[in-house]
């Protein structure tokens, strides 16, 4: 299939999307500048190609449950694919780990997990070095305050460098 190259309309959806969730067709096609018929069409094809993963809403957490929130960086002990796979799949099913990234450099992993209470925490990662993931080491670090949390600025990134086209989708 032909890539599909995105044009001025394809980011400013994108962007609106990014910027305030699931809006309705008409506010959507407002918000962009086109008719709804033709915005939704294109969120459509968007959706199809793989560039839309879902929407959500940020909750303000904290003003309904008391929680813990540990940033932890991971280093396996070896590094042969089977050791990424076992230790990547115990953390997808892992709810309170919510964010987990591969890294190159010092340390394999860096993860988010939020918990109840840093007892909470403690028992989560005695379970992970229970389970064999092979660890080898890791640290943590207690999130005190929140001081920045964003999504990067579509319209900023493409200014900076044209986007690529989608394998897979037609124009």
């Amino acid at each position: 299939m032909k890539p599909i190259y995105l044009d001025a309309a394809d980011l400013r959806i994108l962007s609106a999307l990014q910027d305030y969730g699931q809006l309705s067709k008409s506010k959507l096609a407002e918000v962009v500048g086109l008719s709804a018929t033709p915005c939704w069409a294109r969120v459509t094809r968007l959706k199809k190609a793989g560039l839309i993963l879902g929407f959500h809403a940020d909750i303000a957490l904290t003003r309904i449950v008391d929680l813990s929130k540990v940033v932890v960086t991971v280093s396996l002990k070896s590094h042969r694919k089977a050791d990424f796979e076992r230790f990547e799949a115990h953390v997808q099913a892992t709810p309170e780990v919510t964010d987990c990234i591969s890294t190159g450099g010092g340390m394999d992993y860096v993860m988010t997990v939020v918990t109840t209470s840093l007892p909470a925490f403690q028992t989560l990662m005695e379970v992970m070095l229970d389970a064999e993931l092979g660890i080898d080491r890791y640290m943590t670090y207690i999130v005190t305050r929140q001081i920045k949390s964003a999504r990067p600025d579509l319209a900023r990134l493409v200014a900076a460098k044209a986007p690529k086209p989608v394998p897979g989708t037609k124009d």
